[in-house]
């Protein structure tokens, strides 16, 4: 029975895949690469490191610049979602709807704690937050699914009996793996994509999930 929810946490509560791309425009841009859209889709909901690693293998710079491209693209996004950091429609609907419920309620992120935290405190969701799992520190992230297979344990729940709120490929590839449910909530453009038909339902938006939803997974 279905009985906790995990929720994503950059293009699900915070619309920071925008800043995520300007960030990483900005330090590929010293070492001449300039991804296209459907580039950087690709990487969308990887960990900053794997993101950098595959990028810089696939444009063959050296490894040893990894380290340093990493640590500035967080710190730029840091300073753009505390700047810019816009909560996305629907979070406190979606929270109170789980919460009436009963509902255990977890963030399972591939992003590092610090902007968990900082994330956490814009949307106001910490009251309702019963644990968080971080990708970071890992051996692997997102398409794996250890990061949402933690999170479950945090909360003492088995992995059958979640559902997870994810709105890229990687996460929602990681949540399918995990033996979990995945409502996928993409980006407008990417709405009709044919890859989201492994989710178990496709949404434009957290307020449209409702009890005929929750009744159908």
């Amino acid at each position: 029975m279905l009985d906790t929810v995990i929720f994503d946490m950059d293009g699900v509560l915070i619309d920071s895949e925008p800043l995520w791309a300007e960030a990483a425009d900005e330090v590929l841009k010293e070492f001449n690469v300039r991804l296209s859209k459907e580039q950087y889709a690709t990487t969308v909901g990887m960990r900053t490191k794997e993101f950098i690693q595959s990028w810089f293998a696939h444009y063959n710079i050296a490894e040893e610049h990894c380290s340093m491209a990493e640590k500035k693209i967080v710190e730029i996004i840091l300073e753009k979602v505390k700047t810019n950091g816009a909560v996305m429609p629907g979070v406190d609907y979606i929270f109170n709807f789980f919460k009436q419920r009963n509902f255990k309620i977890g963030l399972a992120s591939s992003s590092p704690m610090e902007l968990i935290d900082l994330v956490v405190e814009l949307t106001g969701i910490k009251p309702f937050l019963n644990g968080i799992a971080s990708a970071e520190d890992l051996p692997y992230g997102k398409p794996h699914p250890q990061v949402y297979l933690n999170c479950a344990e945090s909360l003492g729940s088995e992995p059958v009996n979640c559902i997870c709120f994810e709105d890229s490929y990687n996460g929602m590839i990681a949540a399918k793996a995990a033996k979990m449910k995945c409502v996928i909530v993409p980006a407008h453009a990417q709405l009709k994509d044919e890859r989201w038909g492994a989710a178990d339902l496709k949404l434009s938006s957290l307020q449209n999930f409702g009890e005929l939803h929750l009744n159908s997974l």
